[in-house]
């Protein structure tokens, strides 16, 4: 696990940009695992400007996102079909046949999740999954509990994530109650994983998880045994870590081959 800290969340998420970009030079059909939520704004935006201004091309880049709430259809303008449209897709080149995103009305739920995680493999994997993390260290919609091993399925949320998400739906009686979400162990199978955190209200989960016990009560430490995950962190989000002068020494003193890796 290598946590990156900078100064702010702009400054981090320009950080994860050039390590999606990196990737996609090298192997321009790559897969990549997307989420939504105000932490990942950032970076997407700055993986648009990239396409626009330094031609970055994603035209063979395919995508697979993490969760949909069940109950939306893809052109309300809460669902994640919609934010990702809104906020990546229409910004760069990816065609429409190459993104994926669960089917908040599919009819057979748990039909619809094993699909998925097919056509995940079909892909070849996820090369680089996109993560946040929740106040309680859910990664997806895995909320606390949830198995280690978990694959896509549904999840029902818990009042606090309903809170959490209520100002995209104006009060926390209209958020959903459940949702689709890739599992843990499918999160894990990603080459790749670079994790988002910024503010002061991710430091408790962001220390759990980076330096606390492995435990299903914050599934976020499960990436400690990830071979390559990276923590992407601003200042406020950092502040509970106990390390955080290596890690930042570290970072600083990392061998020129491996900039931007």
């Amino acid at each position: 696990m290598e946590v990156i800290i900078s100064q702010d969340p702009c400054s981090a998420s320009i950080l994860a940009a050039r390590l999606i970009s990196r990737l996609i030079r090298i192997k321009p059909d790559a897969v990549l695992g997307l989420a939504t939520g105000s932490t990942p704004l950032n970076l997407y935006r700055e993986l648009i400007r990239m396409h626009r201004v330094e031609g970055l091309d994603f035209s063979r880049v395919r995508t697979f996102n993490l969760d949909e709430y069940i109950g939306l259809p893809p052109d309300h303008p809460t669902s994640y079909h919609s934010f990702m449209e809104e906020n990546f897709f229409l910004g760069v080149n990816i065609p429409h046949g190459n993104i994926h995103l669960p089917d908040g009305l599919a009819s057979d739920v748990p039909s619809h999740c094993e699909a998925y995680e097919q056509a995940i493999r079909d892909a070849g994997g996820i090369d680089l999954q996109i993560l946040g993390i929740g106040s309680d260290g859910h990664i997806g919609f895995n909320e606390p509990g949830s198995s280690l091993a978990s694959r896509t399925r549904i999840k029902t949320l818990t009042p606090g994530t309903r809170e959490d998400n209520a100002r995209f739906f104006g009060k926390p009686e209209n958020v959903p109650h459940h949702v689709i979400t890739m599992g843990i162990g499918t999160i894990m199978e990603s080459r790749i994983l670079a994790l988002l955190a910024f503010g002061e209200g991710k430091a408790k989960a962001v220390g759990e998880a980076v330096e606390g016990a492995i435990s299903a009560s914050n599934p976020a430490t499960v990436l400690q045994l990830h071979p390559n995950a990276k923590i992407y962190l601003d200042e406020s989000a950092a502040s509970s870590l106990e390390r955080i002068d290596y890690y930042k020494w570290v970072f600083q003193n990392k061998p020129a081959w491996q900039a931007d890796s």
